[in-house]
């Protein structure tokens, strides 16, 4: 079975108002886009990106929008976590110029990916959304591997609008060889929509309701019976656009359809 390890919180960091970061000792080898499955004891067991991958050590990075978040924005160090994982597909770092674009949290599991395109030598620029100043983090991590757009929805920093909307702006004046995505899905929806129109490369890392990140329960799938926890949660664009819910609607924990609404 497929157990989780108890371990102590090394550290918590405040990235915003709404957001922190717990470190963890981690060491598995882990890729920029895979997850865990973080058991918070007493309340729940909830699926994490990993937000940094370092030296025998990762973080998750989160904001408090429900119970067990609620929770986790509580611990501080020293208190017990469990932690299960490495768990699903990361994305697959490849071409020379890669277009990041995150959303609002979207930008946990997107930084580690920038962090390795840079190691690799890769021209970099990143795209990163909020609604306001005040909902941005990892801006100073993310400016030292390369150029970085910011837009806020409210203008109170860097461009006015949506990432989505600069997304286009720039394919449109630049060549990328591939678009790694990850935010509100109908962000998601639209850049893949401008990537298919380009024929540009494109790897999301999706969000579902995962159980229990083994693939068994068939909770998490998206498409034709593509399960988020085994065969994601990063997927391509050519299998994406064949998933006629991506963008349109998720499944709550008892199945039922939830449509999604624009950023």
């Amino acid at each position: 079975m497929n157990y989780p390890d108890f371990v102590r919180i090394k550290k918590v960091i405040s990235e915003n108002k709404s957001v922190k970061s717990i470190f963890l000792p981690f060491d598995k080898d882990i890729e920029p886009g895979q997850f865990l499955m973080i058991t918070i004891p007493g309340v729940d067991e909830i699926p994490m990106s990993v937000s940094r991958i370092l030296e025998n050590e990762i973080s998750i990075t989160f904001k408090r929008v429900g119970d067990a978040t609620s929770e986790l924005f509580k611990k501080s160090e020293g208190e017990i976590l469990g932690v299960r994982g490495p768990l699903g597909r990361g994305f697959d770092i490849q071409g020379e110029r890669i277009l990041f674009v995150a959303g609002g949290t979207g930008i946990a599991p997107i930084a580690p990916a920038v962090e390795k395109a840079k190691e690799l030598g890769k021209d970099i620029t990143t795209i990163l959304g909020a609604k306001t100043k005040d909902d941005l983090f990892f801006v100073e991590r993310l400016k030292r591997c390369g150029n970085l757009i910011i837009t806020t929805d409210d203008g109170s920093a860097g461009k006015k609008g949506f990432a989505s909307d600069a997304a286009e702006e720039i394919m449109d004046k630049e060549d990328f060889d591939l678009v790694i995505t990850c935010g509100p899905e109908i962000m998601m929806k639209k850049i893949l929509d401008i990537c298919l129109d380009r024929s540009i490369d494109f790897q999301a890392s999706v969000e579902r309701y995962i159980k229990c990140g083994l693939g068994l329960c068939g909770q998490c799938c998206i498409g034709e019976g593509l399960r988020v926890c085994k065969e994601g949660p990063v997927f391509s664009g050519e299998i994406l656009k064949g998933c006629k819910d991506f963008g349109c609607y998720s499944r709550d924990s008892a199945g039922r359809r939830v449509y999604l609404r624009d950023e």
